[in-house]
């Protein structure tokens, strides 16, 4: 049997984006969870909107898929403005960054994913434009050099990030508010299943939506995702519900177990067990052991394996639990946590 790609589910496919934006909250009443970050921000716009002054710059971390996006979508409608998309990484130059800030208008805003793959030239660029929405432009070079200064509309920056600790403290103190998204519960992601559900006109029995809670990882992005791989399953097998049986057979055909650890998961814990003793082992080891990147390893899939107790970080390196051996069947474990 071909094997499944283990990031079929966690990142988002080409032929997938419309629907996900269909599927996507547009409003703070739609969006499921994160109470204590949506009420923060309710109270940030409405106080603005009184003052009449500009939105503050907003910081949104968290692992991928709990809805960063999203919110920047929704914070842009219920201040009124319209939304620039842009990512860290592609903002390369000055310039770059200079184009889409003179485009602006007033109450606009201005998004920036994964910021911290932001050139640190390009953030230093963006230190006047926060704080008095000034732009300051190098014109020439040497001693004939000239610093020209832009007056730029009173935008708000939204910056999102999955590794908070790698933006500069500089940068982080200029945003007027950080919010983290965690990790959602289980009654929380089967409502956004039943929302999801009904958007793509698809019935889904209680038990199966039960168990795509627990396989979608506590992330609305992959519990969307498992959804839609359900609903096709269920199509081509002609049925007209997502029943028990029918979330069984699509999880099994995804490679996905019922804790929704996908080959990746699984091959982090047992290189980790049957390699190092259950470790302590450094993370270049491990990535080098499954012939995948360090970033991806620390962005993707360790977040979820530490939530649920199956990984520890440690001073000298990870460590897999005694809840990891048992759940992949291991009985002979060494003294770990």
């Amino acid at each position: 049997m071909k094997e499944q790609n283990p990031k079929s589910v966690i990142e988002p496919q080409l032929e997938d984006k419309l629907l996900d934006q269909t599927l996507r909250p547009s409003s703070f009443s739609d969006f499921v969870g994160q109470e204590k970050t949506k009420e923060n921000l309710k109270i940030m716009i409405q106080a603005a909107k009184t003052r009449k002054d500009p939105l503050e710059h907003i910081l949104i971390y968290g692992p991928s898929g709990l809805g960063k996006t999203t919110l920047a979508h929704i914070i842009a409608k219920e201040n009124q403005g319209n939304i620039k998309i842009t990512s860290g990484a592609a903002l390369e130059k000055a310039g770059d960054i200079a184009a889409i800030l003179t485009n602006l208008q007033d109450g606009d805003i201005f998004f920036i994913d994964e910021v911290h793959r932001l050139n640190k030239m390009i953030e230093e660029v963006l230190y006047p434009a926060m704080e008095s929405f000034k732009l300051d432009i190098i014109i020439g070079k040497g001693a004939s050099a000239k610093t020209i200064q832009i007056n730029l509309p009173h935008f708000t920056l939204i910056a999102a990030t999955t590794r908070i600790a790698l933006l500069s403290s500089p940068f982080r103190s200029r945003f007027g508010g950080h919010y983290r998204l965690d990790f959602y519960n289980q009654e929380n992601i089967e409502k956004i299943i039943g929302r999801s559900a009904k958007i793509l006109s698809i019935r889904i029995e209680n038990e199966a939506q039960n168990m795509l809670a627990k396989a979608s990882r506590y992330t609305p992005r992959i519990a969307n995702k498992l959804l839609k791989r359900a609903r096709d399953f269920a199509q081509v097998k002609g049925e007209k519900i997502i029943t028990p049986r029918v979330m069984t057979e699509t999880l099994k055909m995804l490679d996905i177990d019922e804790l929704g650890l996908e080959t990746t998961d699984r091959k982090i814990l047992q290189t980790i067990i049957s390699n190092f003793n259950g470790g302590p082992v450094g993370i270049k080891t491990i990535a080098a052991s499954i012939a995948e990147e360090e970033e991806t390893i620390e962005d993707v899939f360790e977040p979820y394996l530490m939530q649920i107790g199956f990984l520890a970080r440690t001073p000298k390196g990870r460590i897999a639990t005694r809840l990891a051996f048992d759940h992949l069947g291991i009985k002979n474990q060494p003294e770990i946590i």
